[in-house]
């Protein structure tokens, strides 16, 4: 008998004035993605299902088309493009805001490009959590926004449950990312290379970036990943974990390594790592303040995990992967 594949549903939203382009180039993606993905004939990888929702001004997203019908699956990721019209007031209602606070407490990933991650911004699921925008934005951004940690100067923060990019364009690294988590990062290169457009190779060569499980339905586990990504794990202990799930701390163990696959050890591990791969790669402080910043009190220990899950040393990590890796220090 043959196994029936999982499903998984990645929702693009269409809102007045949403660039049509991105809609339609990232339907394309996923499905070059998924035809790249069938020739490996695995009943280990997930179907990628599109669908699109339609906000009107008001009422709440509904869905408007799908790539194929059969069983509704969980969403696992909502993304929102940009406008070439830029932001306006009239772009956020009250039922679109509380769609997407409801559908990130679900456990959909949420992916924002320029406009869209000022929508973001607007639900305030951002406050407190790294994000970039458009660099014609910056500035309106920083002062509208003052609880979010812009860091504008990088194409795209991926943070894991929320994922925000700065140019129009982006959309295509944000589909990448996400054929990256559901099918592997060989299929996202190999996606690349058909499309012929640019992707980093970190993920193919290093492993994929962290992708947090989120969909496993155990509300406690879940609010205590979202607090994990908006602190990036820096000065967490399993007693404030467990008190944040509300729950015994042993309870808290099992039911956490049974719902994300992890320790809650390793799971602050991945989490500050990949936060530290995004640092080489975008920014040029010292290996030993990045260390600091993701929550190693000792640049040895990072050195070491940082190796252990990527394969390279920090130093060579940048080297190979940085954007300017002439100019970073080591």
């Amino acid at each position: 008998m043959t196994q029936q594949r999982a499903v998984a549903e990645l929702g693009v939203l269409i809102y007045p004035g949403a660039q049509l382009a991105a809609v339609h180039g990232l339907t394309d993606l996923f499905a070059v993605a998924q035809r790249i993905a069938d020739e490996q004939a695995s009943s280990q990888l997930p179907r990628l299902r599109v669908s699109h929702w339609r906000a009107q001004e008001g009422e709440v997203p509904t869905r408007v088309f799908e790539s194929f019908a059969g069983p509704q699956g969980r969403l696992v990721a909502l993304l929102i493009p940009p406008s070439i019209a830029g932001f306006s007031e009239g772009l956020v209602s009250q039922a679109l805001m509380t769609w997407l606070r409801a559908r990130h407490a679900d456990g959909t990933v949420l992916g924002g490009v320029c406009v869209g991650s000022i929508l973001l911004a607007e639900s305030g699921l951002l406050d407190g959590r790294s994000a970039t925008t458009h660099w014609t934005s910056a500035k309106t951004f920083a002062a509208r926004y003052p609880k979010i940690k812009l860091d504008a100067d990088k194409p795209i923060v991926d943070d894991g449950d929320l994922i925000t990019t700065a140019g129009l364009m982006a959309w295509s690294e944000l589909g990448l990312r996400l054929v990256d988590r559901l099918l592997g990062p060989s299929i996202a290169t190999r996606t690349a290379q058909f499309l012929v457009i640019e992707h980093s190779d970190s993920a193919s060569q290093c492993g994929s970036n962290f992708a947090p499980i989120l969909g496993h339905g155990d509300a406690a586990i879940l609010k205590v990943q979202h607090w994990l990504q908006g602190s990036g794990a820096v000065d967490v202990s399993l007693g404030a974990m467990a008190e944040q799930a509300g729950l015994e701390e042993r309870t808290f163990l099992r039911r956490f390594r049974a719902a994300t696959g992890l320790k809650p050890t390793e799971y602050c591990q991945h989490l500050r790592v990949g936060k530290a791969r995004e640092m080489l790669e975008f920014t040029n402080g010292t290996i030993d303040h990045i260390a600091w910043t993701v929550g190693y009190q000792d640049p040895g220990a990072f050195r070491t995990t940082f190796k252990k899950i990527t394969g390279l040393a920090p130093s060579d990590y940048r080297t190979r992967f940085g954007v300017s890796p002439m100019n970073a220090p080591k």
